[in-house]
């Protein structure tokens, strides 16, 4: 594990959930069963002023929830869907291969959210 993915773990950010008007997506990985719910709150130019997650799984899984409301914070819908399951990774400063599955749940909650696809 790097140190940027334990960091991440032990110190994860932006835990929680968010109160409508946010939206809130929640996806799975049927494989391993891990979960994430991601709350986004849009401000009126559509950008994420807000985003709080919680995971059900593994630490990868963990620590990529909390790089990925670090990535979104201040990017609107477009950039959104320009992230990759790669810049995810780097966020973590890597992931095993039976780990990449974390980055991909992470694609998956934003590809999840309206307007996302």
């Amino acid at each position: 594990m790097s140190p940027e993915l334990i960091e991440h773990f032990r110190n994860p950010r932006n835990v929680g959930e968010l109160a409508p008007p946010a939206v809130t997506v929640e996806v799975s990985n049927p494989v391993c069963g891990d979960i994430l719910r991601l709350a986004v709150l849009f401000d009126g130019a559509g950008r994420v002023q807000e985003a709080r997650y919680k995971v059900r799984g593994c630490a990868a899984s963990i620590a990529a929830g909390s790089a990925l409301t670090e990535l979104i914070s201040g990017r609107d819908r477009a950039e959104l869907k320009k992230l990759t399951k790669d810049q995810i990774e780097s966020a973590v400063g890597g992931l095993s291969n039976e780990s990449k599955h974390a980055a991909l749940l992470c694609i998956d909650a934003l590809r999840a959210l309206p307007g996302g696809k």
